[in-house]
């Protein structure tokens, strides 16, 4: 198990509020390019050769969605009678839904590749950060950040989260998807959204200092069907310490034809037209403030997870060829062996939330979630979330084309950023302006 400046820390020393959090020292951040990538990880492959070394990503290229792994066939399937001999490389998560859908569900594992690639700008302000980055606020907000991944050699569980939230997405986009509410008996009806986002960096112009001194980033999504949700609009300015500065949100109801202040969108609230299968901070599989948690870094471990999922995102497949009943289509999905960051989240006496504990594990190559387990307020597993992950070579994004989670108590689940029968999806070409990300702006959306 590999070591950075402590694996193994006590929970409260990660989330007192009079914790002082010491910046990675210069001896330390000189590994970043070295025996670490630009962003944090190990270069090495792992022991066994199942994990390959880091050579610096996949390659550039205008043809997005064609599959540089198309011929590859998997290694072996796990299933719920196998699932024993690889449950060390498993989460709880992901065994239960072996064992519920025992007669449908697999995992089909594939040889490893380290694909992950960004700009050179986004690897040299990792560098910056790394001696320059705080935490602020007992861990609710950042100091001395610039751009992406705050915390390259991250010392506990909230260092790792904070760098799965600031994590570099093209620094401005529009993208448009569907996310699909999928019943047990697997019907479903999709939900088209276009969103538009910039970190305040990427804006024409560049970042206002007054405007934008605790911007993370700024974000408008519109409901484009189906009719009875169609003109439906939020908005969001997300701040980086929302403790001190609560996440600034507005809605547009076409039915009423208002703009509204939202301030309840945030943590447990419903995700917008979800069904009520995820909360507002199930997004990215986990946003917003961290404050109602204490964060627990477990370590690293190997784990099989979605990853290069081409397959998945190929434009010739229609969401009926999906979704199914319980879970997605596992032919389609690939798995690959990772090193990953396992964080553990429990909520803070006192606080609510519906999900008292949840376990992240967390990509070492782009700090992007993997798979999240969520428990009850029981102990009782309840959801499990996953992020398929991505390679966007036109514009360098390590991101996903699809995220689930699934509901292991209904049947139910939901999957967003599906983009499969919406052209190109993700337009990272896109810059906004100020006045694009303001309540007048979205009451114009919405006429």
């Amino acid at each position: 198990m590999f070591n950075t400046k402590k694996l193994l820390l006590s929970t409260a020393l990660m989330v007192a509020s009079s914790t002082l959090y010491a910046a990675t020292t210069a001896e330390q951040a000189a590994k970043l390019g070295d025996t670490l990538t630009p962003i944090g990880a190990e270069k090495a492959g792992n022991a066994a050769g199942t994990i390959p070394a880091w050579t610096g990503g996949l390659e550039s290229s205008a043809d997005r969605y064609t599959n540089p792994f198309a011929s590859e066939q998997p290694l072996f399937t796990i299933t719920a009678a196998n699932m024993d001999q690889h449950k060390a490389n498993l989460t709880p998560g992901q065994i239960a839904m072996l064992k519920k859908y025992s007669d449908s569900y697999s995992i089909p594992v594939y040889p490893s590749h380290r694909t992950a690639a960004l700009p050179a700008d986004v690897y040299a302000a990792a560098k910056e950060n790394a001696t320059k980055a705080n935490l602020t606020d007992g861990g609710n907000g950042l100091s001395g950040f610039t751009t992406a991944v705050p915390f390259p050699i991250p010392d506990n569980g909230l260092e790792v989260i904070w760098n799965h939230m600031t994590r570099y997405r093209g620094g401005a986009l529009e993208r448009t998807f569907v996310q699909v509410p999928v019943q047990a008996n697997g019907s479903f009806t999709a939900v088209k959204i276009n969103e538009k986002m910039s970190w305040p960096t990427s804006l024409k112009g560049g970042a206002d200092p007054k405007k934008d001194e605790n911007i993370l980033f700024y974000f408008v999504q519109q409901v484009k069907a189906p009719s009875r949700l169609t003109g439906n609009v939020l908005l969001v300015h997300e701040t980086m310490n929302q403790v001190t500065q609560p996440r600034q949100a507005w809605t547009y109801n076409a039915g009423q034809r208002r703009v509204r202040r939202a301030p309840q969108i945030a943590y447990d609230a419903p995700g917008t037209a979800s069904d009520g299968q995820r909360t507002t901070d199930n997004l990215d599989l986990f946003n917003g403030a961290p404050d109602r948690y204490n964060w627990n870094l477990v370590g690293k471990q190997e784990l099989y997870i979605p990853y290069n999922s081409f397959k998945l995102a190929d434009r010739g497949l229609t969401y009926d060829d999906i979704l199914k009943p319980g879970h997605m289509n596992p032919e389609l999905t690939r798995y690959e062996l990772h090193r990953v960051w396992k964080v553990e989240a429990t909520l803070k006496e006192g606080e609510r939330h519906i999900y008292a504990k949840r376990t992240f594990y967390i990509d070492e190559d782009t700090w992007q979630i993997a798979v999240v387990d969520h428990y009850d307020g029981r102990g009782e597993l309840w959801r499990v979330g996953e992020a398929h992950q991505f390679q966007y070579r036109d514009a360098n994004v390590p991101w996903l084309t699809a995220e689930a989670l699934y509901d292991l108590q209904s049947g139910r689940y939901l999957v967003g950023s599906l983009t499969n029968e919406e052209g190109e999806g993700f337009d990272f070409t896109q810059r906004f302006e100020h006045k694009d990300f303001t309540p007048q702006a979205i009451r114009r959306l919405g006429k």
